[in-house]
């Protein structure tokens, strides 16, 4: 069987695999991209490839339009993964707003009779039937600016810079966007196991927002708690993929 590589935008494989056993795709947070995933594959095992998701607007696809609207979304994505899905057994990841992205394309593949991940492994986010009650996406800049210095992993001279933050504020306003709009719909629950993950310190997500994930499956669950805050793997991703690899 030819492996295939990919020449979708959606899609960046920063370490291909020859002869993967298992693909891990990752689906990054809010105002962030797949970079945020790019040394993932150094702390794991080789026959084991990260596939980091790309929203459009950001890095690569700077010049792209933003998306605000879960269709245009779910539709574009689910389509250029397909190729990946009958290949290999395959598992999700997705912090925050990308932990909310995995959720429904998961569902969507369902729905399609597609092939479905072995787990899905869920990061910094409330549960998806837990409405978001403090909406940030018309805030002003300075709010916004505010809530990343909460959440960590944007450095201070990058927030105190005008010009970066002209660039990175309409990222982060249309995330936002897509995460607080998101309207749940009912559907019968997961088989596949689900792992909730978060930092001790995360005001984004508290224990019981993260533990009602629990919900969503018949199979499986899990929740670990780590140091740090709402990007508690940023610094030491080792970590966090060492609980990962624990159940693959």
């Amino acid at each position: 069987m030819n492996k295939t590589t990919t020449t979708s935008p959606w899609i960046k494989i920063f370490q291909p695999s020859s002869h993967p056993k298992l693909r891990l795709f990752c689906f990054h947070s809010s105002a962030s991209g797949a970079s945020l995933f790019r040394l993932w594959g150094k702390h794991l095992p080789s026959n084991i490839e990260v596939c980091a998701i790309q929203l459009p607007g950001r890095e690569t696809r700077i010049k792209e339009t933003l998306i605000t609207k879960w269709d245009d979304l779910l539709s574009s994505l689910t389509k250029d993964l397909q190729p990946f899905l009958t290949e290999y057994p395959f598992v999700f990841f997705g912090h925050s707003l990308g932990g909310l992205i995995c959720f429904e394309v998961a569902r969507k593949l369902r729905a399609k009779k597609l092939p479905t991940p072995k787990y899905m492994f869920i990061s910094g986010r409330r549960a998806p039937h837990i409405p978001i009650d403090n909406q940030l996406h018309q805030a002003s800049n300075q709010t916004l600016i505010s809530t990343l210095r909460e959440y960590g992993g944007t450095p201070e001279a990058v927030l105190e810079n005008q010009d970066l933050m002209e660039l990175f504020l309409p990222i982060l306003r249309a995330d936002f966007t897509l995460n607080e709009k998101y309207i749940y719909s009912l559907e019968a629950p997961f088989e596949f196991p689900i792992v909730a993950f978060r930092g001790i310190n995360d005001t984004a997500v508290n224990l019981q927002q993260l533990s009602e994930w629990e919900k969503h499956t018949v199979g499986n669950f899990a929740l670990h708690e780590f140091p740090g805050g709402h990007m508690f793997f940023l610094q030491q991703p080792e970590t966090l993929i060492e609980a990962i690899l624990k159940f693959m």
